[in-house]
């Protein structure tokens, strides 16, 4: 029989570096990879780790479950192979280099930039052997443990009843394979078998099948398969199956088992503070428990393949899921690349078949922020043709960045298709996302368009009582996520919607908002303890259970004009109490209740009720003044900038006139203009040293182009960072409120 055994320690050493003992799963990235700077370390790691005693008469395999980006394996010093690809399950079979005692397996594994994909993206690539490793034993006859990393088990179930498995034995000549179908019980509900074969199949009819349907009833079968010799059992495989069917309507968005069932979910990345990748199966728990509490129905697994322990939770709990490959950003045009793409595709599709939960193989994201060709476009037919053909069951779907032209042909390579649109955080205003998914409806009105990535910036420390794009408050992007879902709620259409990102995560190149090496658009922080207020506005739509949620808990002191509290809630009406008493009681709309003026000065103990329905309770400072702690630092000023009487005056001084110019202005605006134009071109090249985003306006398309003169001047100067201080631009703001509109 199958023996698995989880190896839980090693010797690892980086080059030129002594041998030390490590934890297994192991990143060596877990700080460096979150710190900023963009210079994590990335190299080749080795790992020396002793394998157990070989049992006679048996086979011995050793199983990766995730190393990247390449990995090269040896047992006793002799190469068995090596596999390209950060995050797929692959096995080596170690039977001709075993010795009878004192067997080492030695994993050189390298993050260094290759030609394998990812190559650039917007997250960290943390190197090491950071999901299980585990040796295997089996008999001489066994299910292919070489078949692309898979269990060489495929259940391809109907709805109706109907089940196909496809098995692979391999030095199984004389023997029979069984299979067993099993219900949730243990239930035996139909058996089937014949001779062993390379390839074998088999037919069972399960009568009125119990169908996974989501959220509702994630209701799973079991497949056990056996090789058997006479009556001894050689070896077993089981896995988990589902009945279920789906389909996508370009008018009326997703349906389940026949009926309407509207995605909206979350993207989610596989880090956590201070561990990286290497992350516990008590982790993607947690996970999987906060995206059900949030009320999420859908969840894209990017950018990548995840571990097969997540993808189990999914089909446990019942979310619908995207699964992809890491053909992002930018497309290498080298055989070795191509290859990649089609080995990832390959192994994503077949390690995953089993799953339910999965609907859509995702082929890439984001490929047009480089530029569009004829080897790019073939590379993605043919990966959608590849998914086709390995899994007819299933859509093919991709994430195209928000510029890619309404017309491109890269729309039309897949089933269904998705857009990362990011009006009102990085251009634009959060106003114009619903247009632009109406134009191209009304463009296409026979393609299935969903939005697969959406979010901004949110970081607890800053807050405003007047939330504006890119000031990185908590409040904008409440505002802002309040606003996409008003959106998404009138446009049935959408087949899903994919808030970006679930969960803060890592990006070491990013300095953004005072905090360097995070992407902070989570709606829950990198360590998963605080939930953003943003977080309970997603409750309060999706999760029907009665919720009230009094936002603000973070900005505390209240100065004039501060002094509203906001109220997230799926009750029909909410009373807010402040120090004991009732205050008011207000109508939700759109899930949420705006109660005015109501922090007096001192302190305020705020909470409400709807009924038995009882909110959490904040306190707040009603204060004199504004308080500037809560405000973003400008330019390269320090995080106590605000101490500094010359600099708070400073940030008083700027005005935003209605009819005159000022940085909060479009730049296509200021570009149209002949005076602002010119001023802002001679200014931009003095303070940015030739911003590139302006010298390069003639080389890009016109989509690109649309996108920058969306962008406020304020949201193109705070991307610059430090290399424009506050004064540079009160100085720029000054002279264009001289210019009237």
């Amino acid at each position: 029989m199958r023996m698995k055994t989880l190896l839980t320690a090693a010797l690892f050493a980086k080059e030129g570096e002594m041998f030390a003992p490590v934890a297994l799963p192991h990143t060596w990235n877990a700080l460096d990879g979150q710190d900023g700077g963009a210079d994590y370390w990335r190299g080749i790691g080795t790992y020396k780790i002793d394998l157990p005693n070989p049992t006679k008469g048996k086979k011995q395999y050793i199983e990766i479950q995730g190393a990247n980006h390449v990995a090269t394996v040896y047992c006793n010093g002799r190469e068995l192979g090596t596999h390209k690809g950060g995050f797929s399950t692959f096995r080596f079979d170690l039977t001709p280099a075993m010795k009878p005692e004192g067997n080492v397996l030695t994993v050189t594994v390298t993050n260094a930039v290759s030609d394998i994909y990812p190559q650039n993206a917007d997250f960290t690539f943390y190197g090491g052997l950071y999901r299980d490793v585990n040796f295997i034993e089996v008999s001489d006859a066994h299910f292919d443990l070489l078949l692309d990393g898979t269990e060489a088990v495929f259940v391809t179930p109907h709805n109706v009843g109907k089940t196909r498995i496809d098995l692979f034995p391999i030095n199984a000549d004389g023997c029979d394979v069984q299979v067993s179908l099993k219900d949730a019980a243990g239930n035996v509900v139909g058996t089937a078998s014949t001779e062993a074969g390379a390839h074998t199949h088999l037919l069972i009819d399960v009568k009125e099948p119990h169908l996974w349907n989501g959220l509702a009833d994630p209701y799973l079968y079991t497949a056990e398969a056996s090789i058997r010799s006479g009556e001894e059992v050689l070896d077993t495989v089981c896995v988990r199956y589902g009945y279920r069917s789906f389909r996508v309507d370009a008018e009326t968005g997703f349906y389940l088992n026949g009926k309407s069932l509207p995605l909206h979910g979350v993207a989610r990345h596989q880090d956590r503070l201070d561990k990286g990748w290497a992350i516990s199966k008590a982790d993607h728990e947690e996970d999987v428990a906060l995206i059900k509490e949030l009320g999420a129905n859908t969840i894209r697994l990017a950018h990548y393949q995840h571990d097969q322990y997540f993808y189990d939770l999914c089909d446990q709990t019942g979310f619908v899921l995207w699964a992809e490959i890491p053909f992002i950003s930018q497309f290498i045009p080298t055989e070795e690349a191509y290859n990649n793409t089609i080995s990832q595709m390959t192994e994503l599709v077949a390690q995953n078949y089993n799953h339910p939960a999965i609907c859509f193989w995702g082929i890439s994201n984001e490929i047009l922020i480089g530029p569009d060709r004829e080897d790019l476009r073939q590379n993605l037919r043919d990966l959608n043709e590849l998914a086709k053909a390995m899994d007819p069951s299933r859509l093919t779907t991709m994430a195209q960045v928000s510029m890619t032209p309404m017309d491109s042909e890269h729309n039309f390579i897949t089933d269904v298709v998705s857009y990362n649109h990011y009006f009102g955080w990085y251009g634009g205003e959060v106003e114009e996302n619903g247009p632009w998914l109406d134009k191209f409806h009304a463009l296409h009105p026979d393609k299935c368009l969903g939005v697969s990535e959406y979010g901004a910036e949110n970081i607890l420390k800053w807050h405003t009582a007047e939330p504006e794009n890119h000031d990185y408050t908590e409040e904008y992007a409440n505002h802002y996520h309040q606003e996409m879902l008003k959106t998404f709620a009138t446009r049935p259409y959408l087949w899903a919607t994919h808030q970006w990102n679930c969960f803060d995560f890592a990006a070491d190149a990013r300095n953004e908002g005072g905090i360097q090496g995070r992407n902070n658009k989570g709606l829950i922080t990198y360590d998963r303890k605080i939930k953003k207020d943003a977080f309970y506005i997603y409750k309060a739509w999706w999760n029907p259970e009665p919720m009230i949620w009094v936002s603000g808990c973070r900005f505390v002191n209240r100065g004039p004009g501060e002094r509203n509290v906001i109220v997230y809630t799926n009750c029909e009406e909410v009373t807010l109490v402040i120090n004991g008493r009732d205050v008011e009681t207000k109508t939700a709309v759109d899930h949420m209740i705006v109660f005015e003026n109501v922090v007096a000065d001192g302190e305020n103990v705020v909470t409400a009720y709807s009924g038995d329905v009882k909110a959490n309770t904040i306190t707040l400072q009603g204060v004199a003044d504004h308080d500037y702690a809560y405000d973003l630092p400008d330019g390269n000023q320090g995080v106590n900038w605000f101490d500094d009487p010359k600099l708070v005056e400073m940030k008083k001084a700027f005005k935003y006139p209605k009819d005159a110019f000022s940085i909060k202005d479009k730049m296509g605006a200021l570009m149209d203009h002949p005076e602002a134009g010119a001023l802002l071109g001679s200014i931009m090249k003095n303070f940015m040293g030739g911003n590139q985003m302006m010298s390069s306006m003639g080389q890009v398309s016109e989509e690109m182009m649309r996108f920058m003169r969306n962008m406020r001047l304020s949201d193109a100067l705070k991307m610059a960072g430090d290399k424009v201080t506050m004064e540079m631009k009160l100085k720029l703001n000054q002279a264009l409120n001289a210019i009237k509109k």
